[in-house]
């Protein structure tokens, strides 16, 4: 009898997910809310470019076309891109969309019985306990319900969508006191591109944040009043933005994503002489680090501007924060058409917006929140057992518990794609939908329960070490073929994919030296 796989999500975990599931002759049905596949890639500010250079954010079995000559794609090519992978493939007829789903639900064995097991799912197969995940759905056009019972479910539902990031405001100083316009960048980025231009023409705007989207979006009304009516950027820290991936004309990636660049840090699970050379190495580090610092200031001109990071770029790649400054984004600055302005926290008043330190208000017509999502509630929220709500949640000061960064060892038959990040998410949800796909063919077993708790503590130890203040992110960082390695040695591939000892040292690696085993 033909399993039944239900994926949560039709952006490019979920397409990943529907190809290699089929692969190995299961039945997948993908639910998907919009009308859509393409995920955070459906509908992004006019502006917005890929962050990671092509050649690392490419299906391993679906190259770029040809006529896509640029290193950082528009949105609307990549989307374009994802289109045709679909397509090529034939998923688009797994695909059900406008299909929100509301909630899964366990039913097999009692949580009492599931708690006393030493193996994943009681046996360490896939489907050993034999349960079936309840999945209720709603169609977003007539709003009825449908309920689809499944061997096992992937939750592809991403980080970046869905539920905004709303700060918290002291009291009688939130939203709603204010006079002006305040929305997310999620809603900004949902409009069509000539609506959100004429919405921001001839308005005072404040953009809260400093990551992507807030650039992003600073320079598209920057773009709209010019100098007349300047567009402020209000943010807590500064971060390590990139103005390319070529420091001092050297490949980033000849820094950060070979092998010899991993044995620059500490890695979990390593043993003792890896260890010691990490100690030994650790001024190698910093200056890779020094080297990518010294070439954006340079570029960027951040001590000018007072934009100088505290934290280093080690850090920030990998707390996977590293994204693209628009073009002459700096030049905005110069010219007056962008202000930039720091501040610990911010508030509303009728007129604006409150400045933490400052006694007069930021006068201001709109403002855009550009403060990032509520992943984890996203993730949480799906499942009706609070049992479960709580295992995926995990615990405050660690990182979602997941083993191989899919799999929560005490939640059966269910698998999480796309949550944890990398510095080419594409890349890194293939690799990892390749794995599961493996793991449910029963080409190889998960370790006990135990085993892989203890392994999910080393990456979280991991996390903590290297990503400072930012370690709640779930991310791989600068570890990627160290990740790529164990799931390589679990589906029985070599990990070694490079010609000769120095290629395989110092030589990048990407998606495509992963196209067959």
């Amino acid at each position: 009898m033909e399993r039944q796989v239900a994926i949560i999500g039709a952006g490019i975990s979920g397409l990943l997910a529907c190809k290699y599931t089929l692969s190995k002759g299961f039945h997948p049905i993908v639910f998907e809310a919009k009308s859509s596949i393409g995920g955070a890639w459906t509908k992004t500010v006019e502006t917005t470019k890929l962050q990671t250079p092509k050649p690392a954010y490419q299906f391993s079995d679906f190259p770029w076309p040809s006529t896509v000559e640029e290193d950082f794609p528009n949105q609307h090519q990549v989307f374009d891109y994802i289109q045709s992978y679909a397509n090529h493939f034939d998923l688009l007829r797994h695909i059900k969309f406008n299909t929100k789903v509301l909630s899964i639900e366990y039913e097999g064995p009692s949580e009492e019985e599931m708690q006393s097991w030493s193996m994943w799912g009681g046996i360490g197969d896939p489907f050993g306990s034999k349960g079936k995940w309840k999945v209720i759905v709603e169609d977003a056009q007539n709003f009825s319900t449908e309920v689809h019972l499944v061997d096992f479910v992937i939750l592809c539902v991403g980080r970046f969508s869905d539920i905004p990031n709303i700060p918290e405001f002291p009291p009688n100083q939130g939203p709603e006191v204010f006079h002006g316009k305040v929305m997310h960048s999620m809603d900004y980025a949902a409009m069509d591109d000539k609506i959100a231009a004429d919405f921001v023409k001839g308005k005072q705007i404040t953009v809260v944040g400093f990551q992507k989207s807030a650039l992003d979006i600073a320079m598209e009304c920057s773009l709209a009043n010019g100098t007349e009516h300047p567009c402020t950027v209000l943010y807590r820290k500064e971060h390590w933005n990139l103005p390319d991936y070529l420091p001092w004309g050297m490949p980033l990636t000849y820094l950060y994503l070979n092998r010899f660049s991993e044995l620059l840090v500490h890695k979990p699970g390593e043993g003792f002489l890896l260890s010691l050379l990490a100690t030994l190495l650790s001024p190698v580090r910093w200056a890779f680090s020094k080297f990518v610092e010294s070439h954006i200031k340079n570029k960027l001109r951040l001590a000018k501007f007072g934009t100088v990071p505290k934290h280093s770029f080690h850090t920030e790649i990998n707390s996977c924060l590293i994204s693209m400054v628009p073009e002459k984004f700096y030049d905005k600055v110069e010219e007056g058409s962008i202000n930039l302005k720091k501040s610990k926290s911010f508030g509303f008043c009728k007129e604006g917006v409150l400045v933490n330190g400052e006694a007069q208000p930021l006068k201001t017509d709109l403002v855009i929140l550009a403060t990032g999502f509520q992943g984890d509630k996203k993730l949480k929220d799906i499942f009706v057992s609070p049992t479960f709500k709580d295992y995926i949640a995990g615990s405050l000061d660690a990182t979602v518990p997941l083993y191989r960064e899919c799999i929560h060892p005490r939640i059966p038959q269910l698998a999480v794609i796309g949550f944890s990040e990398s510095v080419s998410n594409l890349y890194t949800s293939e690799m990892r939908c390749r794995w599961l796909a493996e793991l449910l063919d029963s080409t190889f077993k998960l370790p006990s329960i135990k085993e892989m708790e203890k392994d999910v503590a080393k990456w979280d130890e991991y996390m903590k070490r290297y990503s400072g203040q930012y370690y709640r992110r779930s991310c791989i960082g600068a570890l990627h073929i160290w990740y790529n390695d164990q799931l390589c040695k679990d589906m029985r591939w070599n990990p070694k994919r490079k010609k000769g000892f120095i290629a395989e040292l110092f030589e990048p690696y990407g998606p495509l030296d992963y196209v067959s085993q």
